[in-house]
């Protein structure tokens, strides 16, 4: 039986509420599961201790008997100390979208016009006066 430290969703609409359960993988996420382990509330404060509520002793339990995490787990694992830190790559996450790159294309390009234009009457202005 494969079985997986994962996130059951509950709580109403726009109002989620998580359990971190132990569960067979090929059951529905919010169905039936072998064990409860703990508690996550996204809409508390990141500093608060209420947000995440694990038991760690039936997660090292449960990782002993080869049970695999998810992504979102494993992030409150490494956070705990239970896990070691895995290295992510996301070469996306620093790329700005195309529509900030154009928009500060049009503010870079503005700029530079602002700058020559005010350039440019100084220097006629010297001109005149030389020549009188």
């Amino acid at each position: 039986m494969a079985v997986k430290i994962r996130l059951a969703r509950g709580g109403s609409k726009k109002r989620p509420f998580y359990r971190v359960v132990v569960a067979d993988s090929r059951m529905p996420r919010d169905g039936r599961y072998i064990e409860k382990i703990g508690t996550y509330n996204p809409l508390l404060p990141k500093d608060s201790e209420e947000r995440v509520k694990i038991d760690l002793e039936r997660v090292k339990y449960w990782l002993g008997e080869g049970a695999q995490v998810t992504d979102r787990v494993s992030r409150f694992l490494e956070a705990a100390g239970v896990l070691e830190k895995k290295n992510r790559n996301n070469p996306i996450k620093g790329k700005p979208h195309k529509a900030t790159v154009a928009r500060t294309e049009e503010k870079a390009q503005k700029v530079a016009d602002a700058a020559e234009a005010a350039a440019a009457p100084a220097e006629e202005v010297t001109e005149e006066a030389a020549t009188e």
